[in-house]
Parts: structure tokens; C-alpha cells; sequence
């Protein structure tokens, strides 16, 4: 093993910095939203940046990967199997972004990098274009010093992450063989804490829909019409309402189904996880509130929601109009936990709503997010045990295993599809306003990210490829 403190390959990347931060000034630019088609041209100009670092970096076999079918936003994959007889991993990351509204709660434009107090501002700079242009420089590094990388590596960029990953069950399927690999090493997840060194070992899964209430074949004359027309806006906040009870309990039938009770065992190890609940809110101006019976942390990482992400209708511009919309819609959303079957747990929702709606309205339920189970990485699995190790290298602490409450997609499908496991191990952290105005990266997590990312490409390396064998699903 190459001392961190000497290593060559570290010493060029961190002196490559202000290289990674142009590129991703450029990245950042793109405005690759891939759920607003009125942004293709953000998600090419993306993928064709990458594909030019990829090309520099003597990457062989690039090639944009799609489901059989065609449809969807392109992956970008490329590979280097420059170590015959070593492990082969699939590293992943993702170009697409988050939109940026609402535009007025940004202090700088949101597809502009600045750089302010130690921190880089732009939409996507945390989630996932900063994480992801430290894994390929810290790999550029390794080409440049050594010649080679010293394992095999296979790059998958997806571009639908933000969408709920439809499209990748159908590329994992099609690029089966392609991409066969010991593992995946996700440059996507986030650490959770920047005062605690933890790796995320488990995430919650995910599913999502819109819908749209309709009580009236146009909009009407409040005064003509009011108390005698169904307003949908009513109605709809009436279902939404319905969907959870006075303890916050979700009042779904079925919707728990498969969810397991935590044990003590399992209540004490999250007790024991250093965690300042006060000042956790404080940092967000808000009060804790949730399941009751559940502390923060347990209803966090070990619990299900349903979420309302957005609901509209009607008039919303300034001044008053006397109007009762025909119409009224919502956004939903759900996290889910081991045991929730995903399409059960979201028909699950479907049918309670179905079932409140009064005989004056319809229910339309459209614009699917696509979905994927929660997931867990075996704790003995030797990818998990190199990050354990390259962190204990490169910082004299042993990580704290902690789960998250966001959804990885990646995580579920591809242990579905392919039957592997995956190492989240981003260099984000989850107060970085990702999925908000001002997201911004810590410019110190560069450096840090770098050397921890040397660091597992070695540990990687004297891994024996047999050793994933137990791991790998057929």
C-alpha cells in the first residue's frame, strides 16, 4: 500500500484542482434538468463534456447506452480493464439535475458557478457533478502518473437519477453483459454529516405519481356557480388530508404491509448515534414533528412516508380573481423501508385516494416516477470493508455506518438487475441544499474526496476477486 502522505498519484491530483474546478464550472452551466424537456440542449452539452474527459483520459469502449427500445435519457459508459487478474468495478455518478425553482431564492444565478466563503454555488454541484468530477480525476490521476488503473473499472453516468431512474432497469438489461462487474462504487449518496465521519450503508426506496382532480368541464363564476359546484381545490386537500392520521401514522390500507417493527437491538444502535436533535431543526428553522412513537433518527432512516411535493389549481396570479377552478392537482411522492413492495405500497395510495373520491369529481393519476425498494449493503461485503479502510487512511477515524433517508436508485435496480451490491461513497454532504436554492459544495471535500478516492482504488486492488464471489447474484 503507498503511503497517503507520499503517494504520487494523490500529489497530482490535488495539484490538478484548479483543472477539476474549470471543468466543473462548465458542467454547472449546463442546465441538464432531465424531467424539463425545454432543457435538452443542458443535458447534451453535459453528456458531451463528459465524454470529452473520458476521451482524454484514454477511456476505451465509450459509447451512450439506452433500453432496447431507445427511449430516455442516454448513459454515458466507458471503460479501462487495465489489471488482468484484479476486481472489475462499476463506478457510477449521474449528470442530471434537480430544476432550480423558485429562481428568486437563489442568490446567484442557479446555472452559474460561484465561489463564496469556501463554497462552490450552482445548481447539480453537490448532486452529483462535484462528487462525480472527483472520482474522475482522482482516475485521470492514477491514467497520468502510472499509465493504467490498478483495477478494472466500467463507468456508468446516468442521466434519468433525478427522475426516478426509469429507463435504467431497461440499459442494466440490454447492456447486461457490458456491464458485468464484482461491484459498484457510487459516486452518488452523500455523506450525512460534515461534523461526523460516516458511510451510508442504506438507503430508502422510492416511488411517485401525480394527480388530478376535475369537478367541472371549465373554470366558473364564483359568485354565479359558488355553493353549488363542487371546488376541486377542496376536494383534493380533503384526499390529502385523508392520508395520514392525527399521529402522523399513514392511514393507508396495505401501505405497511411487509414493514418490519424495529428490534431493540436495532433502536439501541441508532440511540447510540451521536445526533444534537435541537440543533438538527435549529439549522432549518423547524420543529420536529412525525410517526409518533418513532424518534427522529428511526423515522429518518427506518421508517416509510408519503409526502406531498406540490399541489396547485386555480388562479395564483396577484390581485383576486373570483373563480372556482375545474381543476386542481398534486405531486406525491413516498419513501419506502426493507420489506415495502414499491408497486404495492404506491397502488396502495392510489386505491385509498380512489376510494375518498366523492361521485362530483374525477381522479386522474398520471406522470409515473418510476420506483425502487430500499436497500441495505451486507456489512461484510469487501467493497464496504475498502471504504472502511481508505477513510480510516485518510482521515485516523473509523467511519460511523449510518443509513440516509433519500433514495439511491441505482442501489435497488441494480441489485435486481444484476445482481450486485453497491458502496455509496460521495464526498456530498446532505446540508448542501441539494433539491433547494443555493446548493452549493464545500471546496474542502475536493481535497478530501480525492485522497479518499486514491485511497479505495488501491484498497480495491489487493482485494482478491474471488472474494466478491458470495456477493454477486445471479
Amino acid at each position: 500500500m503507498t503511503d497517503i502522505n507520499t503517494d504520487p498519484v494523490l500529489a497530482h491530483a490535488l495539484a490538478r484542482q484548479p483543472q477539476l474546478i474549470k471543468v466543473l464550472k462548465a458542467l454547472v452551466s449546463c442546465p441538464s434538468v432531465g424531467a424539463d424537456p425545454a432543457m435538452a440542449h443542458g443535458m447534451e452539452d453535459a453528456r458531451r463534456i463528459i465524454e470529452t474527459q473520458l476521451d482524454a483520459m484514454g477511456f476505451e469502449n465509450r459509447r451512450r447506452l439506452t433500453p432496447a427500445d431507445g427511449s430516455g435519457q442516454p448513459a454515458v459508459f466507458a471503460e479501462r480493464l487495465d489489471a488482468p487478474g484484479k476486481p472489475t468495478i462499476l463506478v457510477y455518478a449521474h449528470y442530471d439535475v434537480q430544476p432550480s425553482d423558485p429562481l428568486e431564492k437563489w442568490q446567484t444565478p442557479p446555472f452559474e458557478m460561484v465561489e463564496r466563503d469556501g463554497r462552490l454555488y450552482g445548481r447539480g454541484i453537490s448532486d452529483d457533478k462535484a462528487p462525480m468530477m472527483i472520482a474522475l480525476d482522482t482516475l485521470a490521476a492514477f491514467v497520468s502518473v502510472e499509465g493504467r488503473l490498478p483495477l478494472n473499472v466500467k463507468l456508468l453516468i446516468e442521466g434519468e437519477e433525478e427522475t426516478g431512474s426509469p429507463s435504467l432497469p431497461g440499459i442494466l438489461e440490454t447492456h447486461r453483459d457490458l456491464l458485468a462487474a464484482d461491484a459498484v462504487l457510487s459516486a452518488d449518496g452523500a455523506r450525512w454529516r460534515p461534523d461526523l465521519l460516516t458511510l451510508n450503508v442504506g438507503s430508502r426506496g422510492n416511488a411517485g405519481f401525480e394527480v388530478r382532480v376535475q369537478t367541472a368541464g371549465q373554470d366558473l363564476h364564483s359568485g354565479r356557480y359558488g355553493g353549488i359546484v363542487a371546488n376541486p381545490l377542496h376536494v383534493l386537500s380533503t384526499l390529502i388530508a385523508s392520508l395520514h392520521d392525527e399521529q402522523d401514522h399513514i392511514a393507508v390500507p396495505g401501505f405497511y404491509d411487509g414493514v418490519a417493527e424495529l428490534t431493540e437491538a436495532e433502536r439501541e444502535k441508532i440511540a447510540a448515534v451521536p445526533f444534537d436533535e435541537q440543533a438538527f431543526f435549529a439549522a432549518i428553522m423547524a420543529q420536529p414533528v412525525g410517526e409518533a412513537g418513532y424518534s427522529t433518527l428511526e423515522r429518518l432512516w427506518m421508517r416509510p412516508t408519503v409526502d406531498i411535493n406540490g399541489m396547485w389549481g386555480g388562479y395564483t396570479g396577484r390581485g383576486s380573481k373570483t373563480v372556482i377552478p375545474s381543476e386542481a392537482f398534486a405531486k406525491l411522492t413516498m419513501r419506502l423501508v426493507p420489506g415495502q413492495d414499491p408497486q404495492s405500497a404506491k397502488q396502495a395510495v392510489i386505491d385509498h385516494l380512489k376510494s375518498r373520491l366523492p361521485a362530483h369529481a374525477t381522479l386522474e393519476v398520471y406522470g409515473d416516477r418510476g420506483q425502487g425498494g430500499a436497500y441495505a449493503v451486507p456489512d461484510a461485503h469487501p467493497l464496504l470493508g475498502a471504504a472502511v479502510n481508505a477513510l480510516e487512511q485518510t482521515t485516523g477515524q473509523t467511519p460511523l455506518k449510518v443509513r440516509i433517508g433519500a433514495s439511491l436508485p441505482l442501489t435497488d435496480i441494480v441489485s435486481r438487475v444484476l445482481g450486485l451490491d453497491t458502496v455509496m461513497f460521495s464526498f456530498a454532504l446532505s446540508d448542501e441544499n441539494f433539491h433547494a436554492p443555493n446548493e452549493f459544495f464545500r471546496l474542502s471535500s475536493i481535497s478530501d474526496g480525492l485522497a479518499a478516492w486514491v485511497q479505495i482504488m488501491r484498497q480495491i486492488s489487493e482485494i482478491a476477486p474471488a472474494d466478491f464471489a458470495p456477493y454477486r447474484r445471479k
